[in-house]
């Protein structure tokens, strides 16, 4: 069967040799963190920053989520709010995660 109206960049590759390092700029960063908000409340908990890690190729999430709140989480109340977005996305960057 031929594959039809498949659009550069509408999804992540499903596969990319090891070889071949992908890095993805701040936005796309912001909107993997923005797809992980399931419950709609304009925040990222530990669980949904956790599985937004996992995306993004973290081998170890939960602490990364740890860090990422002591950069980004500006009111201490250990969650990403829309506010603490922007920092939360420049220290994953800043992190070197790319696409696998």
């Amino acid at each position: 069967p031929k594959l039809q109206n498949l659009g550069l960049f509408t999804n992540m590759p499903l596969y990319v040799p090891k070889s071949i390092n992908l890095t993805i700029n701040e936005e796309q960063v912001k909107v993997i963190f923005k797809e992980q908000d399931t419950n709609g409340d304009g925040r990222l908990s530990k669980e949904e920053l956790s599985k937004a890690f996992e995306k993004l190729g973290s081998r170890n999430p939960e602490w990364r989520v740890r860090r990422s709140l002591h950069h980004a989480d500006a009111d201490g109340d250990g969650s990403i709010s829309v506010d603490e977005l922007e920092q939360l996305v420049k220290y994953a960057v800043k992190q070197g995660y790319c696409v696998n």
